[in-house]
């Protein structure tokens, strides 16, 4: 905000009462009096927006903006800056890597913009590609930030085991053709339940100031395919592939790089018969990311939800 637009603000007050002309001048002559001001109103005049994103991450060099390859960050900011006609900084939930998609990813920018909150949600989404949905837009406080205020935030790893693959599903599942054990998947996954050093399940560590984390939430399920892909007519079926679905759902107060895909592919390993129910346990307390199985690839994992308001306990709790 400029010398100018202070000076308009401040004749208006004269004009309606609310300053006398001598406060005015007394403003115009103390030039740390004008910036104080100056800073003051053009806070008030920011707002914070926050918008809740999916997306398609096949075609992304991950979340976070890159010198030369396209983010889905990139592409959100440049939309924005169309409609605002200026350039924010968006801060995110969780910074999703190369190839991995989001239902529920969560993130915030600050904008001058007079735009009622609600209409960015279609008004960012004229300007993005059909493999990127703002789902909702909202204002919130000035200081929300959609990484550090997160209390949890739930991931989603998606598996199709079956010998055939399913072309619907090939940008978004792993297909492993060898029957896996899911109940000893499910139990070995109950070991990590806790606060504990997960840091022999994090690339390249340390990333973070503590790789302590606690997670709150881990379990292994299966599933045919979904219904509505599966051919019946009037409730009488007809042939189905093999096809099923495994996945793992895991809940953390904030996650390593790499973290979930790391234990994703230990609890392959077990799945397979490989290792005993029991590797999780000693992975976990050798700190050792040599000793963890495999990174399972990208295109399996899903960012499904952020949470700010209830602890995860109260969530479960009310449902």
């Amino acid at each position: 905000m400029g010398c100018e637009d202070i000076f308009l603000i401040l004749s208006l007050f004269t004009s309606f009462g609310f300053a006398h002309q001598w406060e005015v001048d007394i403003v115009r002559n103390d030039k740390k009096l004008l910036q104080f001001l100056g800073n003051y109103l053009f806070a008030m005049s920011i707002r914070n927006i926050k918008l809740i994103l999916s997306y398609d991450g096949t075609d992304y060099h991950g979340w976070q903006v890159q010198a030369s390859d396209a983010t889905v960050q990139q592409v959100v900011e440049r939309a924005i800056q169309v409609v605002t006609g200026k350039a924010s900084r968006l801060a995110c939930a969780g910074r999703t890597d190369s190839g991995v998609h989001a239902v529920g990813q969560v993130a915030c920018f600050k904008t001058e913009s007079k735009i009622p909150a609600v209409k960015f949600q279609a008004a960012l989404q004229r300007h993005l590609p059909e493999n990127i949905t703002i789902r909702e837009s909202a204002e919130v406080p000035e200081d929300f930030h959609a990484g550090y205020d997160a209390k949890w935030k739930l991931y989603r790893y998606l598996i199709l085991n079956s010998r055939v693959p399913n072309a619907l599903l090939n940008r978004f599942s792993t297909r492993i053709s060898a029957p896996l054990n899911v109940q000893a998947m499910d139990q070995a996954a109950q070991f990590l339940v806790g606060v504990h050093d997960f840091r022999s399940f994090e690339t390249d560590y340390p990333n973070k100031a503590t790789s302590i984390r606690h997670i709150k939430h881990c379990k292994v399920r299966q599933g045919n395919s979904w219904p509505l892909w599966e051919p019946d007519i009037e409730g009488l079926p007809l042939p189905a592939n093999d096809s099923s679905l495994v996945y793992l759902d895991i809940v953390a107060d904030g996650f390593l790089y790499n973290m979930v895909r790391a234990i994703m592919g230990t609890l392959l390993q077990i799945g397979r018969g490989d290792w005993p129910v029991e590797a999780t346990d000693r992975i976990l307390k050798q700190l050792d990311r040599k000793e963890a199985g495999p990174t399972a690839p990208p295109q399996g994992l899903y960012l499904m939800h952020v949470e700010y308001e209830r602890e995860f306990d109260e969530f479960v709790a009310s449902r």
